[in-house]
């Protein structure tokens, strides 16, 4: 398969890698660019595997809660302007609150729903009029709902990052759902991906044991190594690289000794407020991880008209 520029550039920027290893890569997997992500990472050439949170189109998050279910949302828009505009942020609350009540199973049930603010219409009609009274393209990108005895919300930036938490405690008061909404702000900064190691499948630590081991064997100082030190090697980055992704386990961000894990906050609120605290789930929404954004060149734009 001929390799391309193109197919070169959009490698590079999901890795970091350098052009030149961009380019091997993909003429190693004949063009397959997960494969060619993986070639990378393989041999310690990609900087970040990027491909799924890339941060690109406008738009914003939002969330509806009632009682104990929350719906996100998120509602992308071609320009950072239009997602600033008012009727555009009354629209994607409007949004949030038809996915709290929604009983649609995917996307497309979602859209033929109808419209909770004026049932002659359906959820996309409603969708084309906004779009017809803004001026620019918008997309309903994605919902999801949580039900727990106790949901927690919190939105950053404006509605770039939306966070739920669920929780189960027979205790509900200001310092609980206080100290959910301190981790709900550890999520938007560090971005987890599980709530604990007992969620990680045996898959993706077999993946993740795939790949280390091919860095350290890519490395002559570290392959030269006992097995017995090799194996211990990955066994320690396993463990450390879990510390990131596994919430519980993450050093939470307002401890003041810097050491404090989120498992140790959570058991320390648990015990000053009498009761049986647990964090069972959350859902983070960073708007756009996924999309490309379109490049735009005012000046080159405005140079072609003239000519």
């Amino acid at each position: 398969m001929a390799i391309t520029a193109a197919m070169v550039k959009e490698l590079r920027e999901l890795t970091g890698a350098g052009m030149m290893d961009c380019k091997k890569a993909l003429g190693e997997t004949d063009g397959n660019m997960d494969e060619a992500v993986e070639y990378l990472r393989k041999n310690g050439q990609a900087k970040a595997e990027k491909k799924a949170s890339r941060i690109a189109a406008e738009g914003i998050c939002r969330i509806a809660i009632d009682g104990t279910k929350a719906a996100i949302v998120e509602v992308n828009s071609e320009t950072d302007f239009v997602a600033k505009n008012e009727t555009f942020q009354t629209f994607v609350e409007s949004v949030a609150k038809q996915a709290l009540t929604t009983t649609a199973a995917d996307m497309d049930a979602f859209m033929a729903e109808a419209w909770t603010e004026d049932t002659s219409k359906t959820v996309k009609d409603a969708l084309v009029e906004k779009v017809a009274t803004i001026g620019e393209n918008l997309n309903i990108r994605r919902y999801e709902t949580i039900e727990a005895p106790v949901v927690v919300d919190y939105i950053h930036g404006g509605g770039r990052i939306g966070v739920v938490v669920a929780a189960e405690s027979d205790v509900v008061n200001d310092a609980v759902k206080e100290a959910l909404k301190n981790i709900a702000m550890q999520i938007a900064a560090l971005n987890p991906k599980y709530v604990s190691a007992d969620e990680v499948s045996e898959e993706y630590i077999a993946h993740e044991k795939e790949i280390l081991l091919a860095q350290i064997m890519n490395d002559p100082k570290e392959a030269s190594k006992p097995e017995k030190v090799i194996q211990g090697m990955i066994a320690g980055r396993i463990k450390k690289e879990l510390k990131e992704v596994c919430l519980m386990d993450q050093v939470y961000v307002k401890a003041e000794d810097g050491k404090q894990s989120v498992a140790q906050y959570v058991a320390e609120v648990a015990k000053a407020n009498g009761a049986a605290l647990k964090v069972t789930k959350f859902i983070r929404f960073e708007t756009g991880e996924g999309l490309e954004k379109k490049s735009e060149d005012f000046a080159a734009e405005v140079a072609a008209q003239l000519g």
